[in-house]
């Protein structure tokens, strides 16, 4: 698989599916890698030419010393599009994914034909929480604080249900390279996306989870309500919800992506 160079940064990219489908990108969260999708591979790759990716600072790309920028990240995905050669892609980020997602709508309009942003938020104004967690991080690592926040990335009864996948969540968010996972954290804390929401002109779908502590649904409800003319849905899950409820996590996602009707 592709390394892309990205302004001196390796970004690991993955590519699977039709050759002649339509490109659909996805975006990780914060402390994962591409194989958070694992469970929406075989079905989205009947329909597109899937594109997945590690962000720098995470998984098998590299780790540049930050801080990094949600327009660095962006740009990143614009260098990655530019070395394979595809012009237009859906989007499909889950939290940070999202995040980024919403900078390529605003900024580079021209290279998303639909956009699905699930589980995210535009800005945070309280920068105490994320002040604190990095605090943390830099004095326990990264491994110190995967098994409680796999208590904000799933719901109890999924937990309880799902073991072995809660478990493959939380070794892919240990292995996360400390330096890495500050940079985009800080990225985080800084972003502030709402200026750019009406901005969006692709067709847009927002997933929140209705246990969502993390971006909460009424921080989705403000993205869908400041894009225009965007759709909305609610998973009963907590904030990797493409994981906790995949399929209908995976119907959702298909379901507006292959809507060619009319606009949203």
């Amino acid at each position: 698989m592709p390394i892309v160079n990205a302004d001196g940064c390796p970004i690991y990219v993955e590519v699977e599916g039709p050759e002649r489908a339509p490109v659909l990108m996805l975006s990780n969260s914060l402390g994962t890698t591409l194989q958070m999708w694992d469970l929406q591979v075989a079905p989205l790759t009947q329909h597109f030419r899937l594109v997945r990716y590690d962000r720098r600072g995470h998984g098998r790309s590299g780790v540049p010393k930050g801080p990094y920028t949600m327009e660095r990240l962006g740009r990143d995905v614009l260098a990655v599009l530019d070395a394979l050669g595809i012009r237009r892609i859906n989007w499909c980020g889950l939290s940070m994914g999202g995040m980024v997602g919403q900078w390529l709508g605003a900024n580079a309009p021209e290279r998303v034909e639909r956009l699905v942003l699930t589980n995210t938020s535009s800005y945070y104004a309280d920068k105490t929480a994320w002040n604190d967690r990095l605090k943390l991080l830099r004095e326990k690592a990264v491994a110190a604080f995967a098994a409680p926040n796999m208590e904000r990335w799933f719901t109890t009864q999924f937990r309880e249900r799902a073991p072995e996948k809660v478990a493959w969540l939380r070794e892919m968010f240990a292995a996360t390279p400390l330096d890495g996972y500050l940079a985009c954290g800080e990225a985080v804390r800084d972003m502030d996306h709402r200026d750019l929401l009406p901005k969006i002109k692709a067709p847009t779908l927002v997933v929140a989870g209705k246990h969502d502590p993390a971006t909460p649904p009424e921080a989705n409800e403000y993205i869908k309500n400041h894009i225009p003319g965007a759709r909305y849905t609610v998973l009963e899950a907590a904030h990797i919800s493409n994981v906790e409820q995949a399929d209908a996590y995976t119907k959702a996602v298909l379901g507006f992506l292959l809507d060619r009707s009319g606009p949203p």
